[in-house]
């Protein structure tokens, strides 16, 4: 059969389809592109985050041999007890039990000497401390043991402090009960504490109020708490690390933080925690960790968390960076050929691998410059060798330093990081669709 000959007009309609289809295969292809970078984003994020794990196990390294993050509890004061239960056989059976009586008054003051410990590539944050723990406790209830049927056992009264790692007490615990001298001895024996040391002290049921003062010599890492016993508590720390994060059930009610260190003070009153001045472990099921308070003594630049969002921003850059390659392309009249968009994709990826290396060795500010001077760098030059227009290249290297500037602050940037990513997103959403107003999309990209 004879093929048809088409008009002047409909050759031209079969022309703009053509040209119209080469346009959108290039779109469908730059969009495959994109989402086949999911798969180096996904192996450098695995990268990242296999560093920082990395980094952890070299902390707990450095904390199995030095001393773990220390929580400080009590003193607190614990006196067995004969009660006597009424048996089926109108018989009267003791059975031991434990009464926890705790200060009327605690104030804890001290300082903390922080150093960082080297590992490998990675700095732990260490300290050590002194700390000064007194005040006086309340002994009246004692008084009430002949109403309440309970023989108190006074000559096996023990005084406990709780101490998280006892690896990292450094001098014998010593201190005062009364006028007496205390000299404490390793472990407790109770249903509270499961960590500390423990002394016996002297009791009498006409003792009323009996001060005390401990003094403790500890180190630790990363982190220091205290748990609020005292009817009262009035806890003072003074340390040389300038990076403080106030952590737990309470944050200080002062504060002050400079480049030379912090000083910090907290007031707790027995009416802000769950649990009473005088108790059994029997009738009250305590958790004294859930009103515990301190400091996280941090470094001041935490490189992987800062990489890990920065590469949540991959995707942006790479869309972006291929719709001004796209529409350099269109209205340069350049052909670019999908094979060159995954090679910049590629150099866009490299980008955080670059990023975290660096960090590894010099601060996350930096490292974020050089890496995004050495990979604006590489593809400026190479766009210059393919669109054969300096001009342009340098231009779309302008445009993509604003980018990683934009992302930059992102980063840094907690509060307001959604605020000003989203009016960011908006310009320049605003600034890709003026930028298609002004091509023809009939014609061809190589062609005018």
């Amino acid at each position: 059969m004879e093929q048809t000959e088409l008009t002047p007009i409909q050759e031209e309609v079969k022309k703009r389809n053509n040209k119209s289809n080469a346009v959108t295969i290039k779109i469908i292809l730059i969009a495959l592109l994109i989402i086949a970078l999911i798969i180096p984003i996904t192996m450098v994020q695995n990268m990242i985050t296999e560093r920082n794990r990395t980094a952890n196990e070299a902390s707990a390294e450095v904390q199995q041999k030095w001393s773990k993050p220390q929580n400080i509890t009590g003193p607190m004061l614990v006196i067995p007890y004969k009660e006597y239960i009424e048996q089926e056989n109108k018989t009267r059976q003791a059975e031991i039990r434990y009464l926890y009586i705790l200060p009327e008054e605690l104030h804890i003051s001290g300082n903390l000497e922080t150093e960082d410990l080297k590992r490998g590539l990675y700095d732990i944050v260490v300290y050590r401390s002194s700390l000064k723990l007194t005040g006086s406790f309340d002994i009246a209830y004692l008084q009430q043991k002949k109403i309440t049927g309970q023989e108190f056992l006074l000559n096996e009264a023990k005084l406990i402090v709780g101490i998280s790692d006892l690896r990292g007490i450094t001098e014998q615990v010593e201190g005062k009960w009364k006028n007496e001298t205390l000299s404490f001895n390793s472990g407790v024996d109770n249903l509270l504490i499961f960590s500390g040391v423990s002394c016996s002290v002297s009791l009498s049921d006409r003792d009323e109020d009996v001060p005390f003062n401990i003094d403790l010599r500890i180190k630790g890492s990363e982190s220091v708490m205290f748990t609020p016993l005292g009817e009262t508590t009035l806890v003072s720390l003074k340390s040389n690390c300038s990076t403080p994060s106030f952590t737990g059930a309470f944050l200080p009610e002062s504060r002050q933080v400079s480049e030379n260190g912090f000083s910090a003070t907290w007031k707790i009153l027995n009416l802000n925690r769950n649990y009473p001045q005088v108790f059994t472990a029997e009738k009250w099921n305590i958790d004294l960790n859930d009103s515990s308070f301190g400091v996280n003594l941090l470094l001041p630049v935490d490189q992987y968390q800062k990489s890990i969002r920065s590469i949540k921003y991959a995707f942006l850059i790479i869309i972006l960076t291929f719709v001004i390659c796209f529409f350099a392309e269109v209205l340069q009249k350049k052909n670019i050929h999908p094979f060159q968009y995954l090679l910049i994709g590629l150099a866009l990826c490299l980008f955080y691998t670059l990023l975290v290396s660096i960090s590894e060795h010099l601060n996350f500010s930096l490292s974020y410059a050089i890496a995004t001077i050495m990979t604006i760098g590489l593809l400026t030059f190479y766009l210059s060798g393919i669109l054969k227009i300096k001009k342009t290249a340098i231009t779309i290297g302008g445009m993509l330093l604003l980018l990683y500037f934009y992302i930059f602050i992102l980063i840094q940037m907690e509060i307001y990081a959604l605020l000003v990513g989203s009016i960011g997103l908006f310009i320049i959403l605003a600034i890709i669709m003026y930028c298609s107003l002004k091509i023809n999309w009939n014609t061809p990209i190589n062609k005018r």
